[in-house]
């Protein structure tokens, strides 16, 4: 019997910013700790990233009282093209596969986000892709740009 695949989930963006602010942006402290896991009430508690393979971040927001941590680790990373790791919300447990893939324009670059998502958490699919366009708006802000991202 073979497991039950992953659900995709896609956001795609285009940013004015160079593909290397952004891939940067996503290990950087100070940069992430403003969007990535971000929400517009919540309160940046700790932001911890070890940016290499086999390293990890573990990212914390205080919610209505109540702390959101956030873990991974870093599993590929091509400066600036790609960059993927492992999510989970439980220290400690599998997490899903997140994939950033930066594309060079010629004016600035497009990122394409996907989450390979467990089919036990597929309820929650709208939401979560919801929840990465949120974050890429929080990139984008991060970065001085407004626009909008697509998800598929």
């Amino acid at each position: 019997m073979t497991a039950p695949s992953p659900v995709v989930l896609r956001v795609t963006r285009r940013f004015a910013a160079s593909a290397e602010r952004v891939f940067d942006a996503f290990l950087d402290p100070e940069k992430a700790g403003r969007f990535l896991f971000a929400t517009p009430t919540g309160e940046m508690v700790t932001v911890e990233i070890d940016a290499r393979v086999g390293g990890s971040f573990r990212i914390v927001e205080r919610r209505d009282g109540q702390n959101a941590e956030h873990y991974g680790e870093y599993l590929e990373m091509d400066r600036p093209r790609r960059l993927v790791f492992s999510f989970a919300v439980e220290k400690g447990a599998t997490g899903d596969r997140i994939s950033i893939d930066i594309v060079p324009l010629e004016t600035g670059c497009e990122l394409t986000l996907t989450h390979e998502l467990s089919p036990d958490w597929a309820a929650w699919a709208d939401r979560t892709r919801q929840g990465w366009m949120g974050i890429v708006e929080g990139l984008a802000a991060v970065l001085g740009e407004t626009q909008s991202a697509s998800g598929g």
